[in-house]
């Protein structure tokens, strides 16, 4: 991954940190304490039944910017990000790709779902024990948090999510990438919803054909 996709995928803390994979890590689930794994399966559960929610999102970069947004899920596969403006961003996962367009910069770009994050809690079968190590597991007075890295590429950074305990629900995540720098997102108001339009995980490249279209 070159330092130009690094920066550009940080735009949501989407570094490249591949989610899916078939080799365990050193420290997956069946090495965790009781209590840990017990946590694991609480927040696998959780997200296992998130079908569909809708909420706000709060972004803070390494560099300490902060924008915020509207934030729509639709499991499996499916994320919306509309950032307010003027960020000018806006991320949609249609469950194949992830694509991302500044309308501020006139760019476009996708990346594969399972090279994201965001198929950790976007996947048709959450697991959190095959392809990822679960290096810690925190407990905070409102909630929990699970740490994690890519098996195969432990250099590539570590993600972990948050939970709040009353009511369960997603806090948000940390994507941490090799450098320490850490991308912060903070969800508020998620709530579990239905009937979300197709439409709203749908993102074309609105660029003409020749113009520049980023390749993958």
């Amino acid at each position: 991954m070159t330092s130009t996709l690094t920066r550009r995928v940080l735009a949501l803390g989407l570094v490249a940190l591949p989610a899916a994979g078939a080799a365990q890590g050193a420290l997956a689930q069946g090495a965790l304490s009781p209590q840990d794994k017990a946590l694991v399966d609480k927040a696998v559960a959780y997200l296992q039944s998130l079908s569909e929610a809708k909420g706000r999102f709060v972004q803070t970069d390494p560099r300490g910017a902060v924008t915020q947004g509207d934030l729509y899920l639709k499991r499996p596969g499916k994320a919306r990000f509309a950032y307010d403006a003027p960020a000018g961003l806006l991320v949609v996962s249609d469950g194949a790709l992830v694509s991302i367009h500044n309308t501020r910069l006139k760019t476009f770009e996708s990346y594969p779902l399972g090279a994201t994050p965001l198929n950790l809690f976007l996947a048709k079968q959450i697991r959190l024990d095959r392809g990822v190590s679960i290096t810690r597991v925190t407990r905070h007075t409102d909630g929990f948090s699970i740490t994690a890295r890519d098996s195969k590429r432990p250099a590539d950074g570590q993600i972990s999510l948050t939970f709040t305990d009353k009511p369960l629900r997603l806090a948000g995540w940390t994507v941490t990438d090799p450098q320490g720098g850490a991308t912060r997102i903070r969800l508020s108001s998620l709530q579990p919803t239905s009937g979300l339009a197709n439409s709203l995980f749908v993102l074309k490249d609105p660029r003409p054909r020749g113009a520049g279209r980023a390749k993958m």
